[in-house]
């Protein structure tokens, strides 16, 4: 064989290169330095989490099943309290006249009826922080990622059932309301229509505040029942800025409104973001609840 000959066939020999596939992107896996938020874990993974969503939706459907047209023979002649602005009836917690219109509940979306898994874990693997551009992409592509509130389902057929519209109030935003419906449906929550049976941040120009958007709905409804994770679900009042976090505290635990969570009000667990979790230790904890132990402990002694 000549020179040529055997570099021809050593040519023939090579593997023709080929370009690199680039693999797709994998998110992070979680890792013993990169654990959940306890509030996280307690929410989207626990039992106990799940125990209290259940208990909730189901002490909110017997509520709205007891309390119909249908079961009591009567139309209520006023919607469960709610804060609306001025013109509907005045400032403040008010019960507005129903007057013939369909019974209706109103629930927040988020952390209320959807659980926002992908969106969660993407700020658990990733340690980030709320970000609204990853918020609003979220919106748009995350219906895939979402799961139902444990109960929420259960809860919702039971109340169609008894001939009540299930509203859906949330501060999703209105330009992204058909993404929110495909979410609802997703998650097995039913349908909605924008403007009737879904109402979003920017509907009535005030942002994120809920009660010109509770208003809107209070012409539309007879509203007998409102869930939500915040308080600001049923009120705005209830989340003042220039409220402290006693404050707070104090005007959903005092006083009339006291005598309104499981009956007309009802509030879901939500340790995870949102006004509830305001607050340093010396806003928590008032001053005859400081104690301390007389010398400082040290582990294992």
């Amino acid at each position: 064989m000549t020179i040529a000959a055997a570099a021809l066939a050593g040519c023939a020999l090579q593997p023709v290169a080929t370009p690199p596939v680039a693999a797709p992107a994998i998110p992070p896996a979680a890792t013993a330095s990169n654990a959940a938020p306890d509030s996280m874990r307690w929410l989207y993974g626990s039992g106990e989490g799940a125990a209290a969503s259940i208990q909730a939706f189901r002490a909110l459907a017997d509520y709205v099943e007891h309390g119909t047209a249908r079961a009591t023979g009567k139309s209520p002649p006023l919607s469960a309290r709610m804060s609306v602005p001025m013109g509907i009836g005045g400032d403040g917690e008010q019960s507005v006249g129903c007057g013939s219109r369909p019974e209706a509940v109103v629930f927040d979306v988020d952390e209320t009826l959807l659980l926002n898994l992908g969106y969660e874990y993407w700020q658990a693997a990733t340690h980030s922080g709320y970000s609204s551009s990853v918020w609003d992409e979220w919106e748009q592509t995350g219906a895939d990622h979402v799961a139902p509130a444990p109960g929420a389902i259960t809860a919702l057929k039971r109340i169609r059932a008894a001939g009540v519209t299930v509203v859906f109030n949330t501060n999703r935003n209105a330009a992204n309301d058909a993404e929110t419906i495909s979410a609802l449906k997703t998650a097995g929550l039913g349908d909605a229509v924008h403007g009737e049976t879904l109402f979003l941040k920017g509907d009535d120009g005030t942002g994120s505040a809920k009660d010109g958007r509770r208003a809107m709905i209070a012409a539309k409804y007879c509203v007998i029942a409102l869930a939500g994770d915040n308080l600001g679900d049923f009120s705005d009042r209830l989340n003042a800025r220039d409220l402290t976090t006693a404050q707070r505290r104090e005007l959903a635990a005092r006083g009339p409104l006291a005598a309104l969570w499981g009956n007309g009000w009802f509030i879901l667990p939500n340790p995870v973001y949102g006004a509830s979790i305001a607050g340093d230790v010396e806003d928590v904890f008032p001053p005859s609840a400081r104690w301390m132990p007389r010398a400082p402990q040290t582990e294992g002694k």
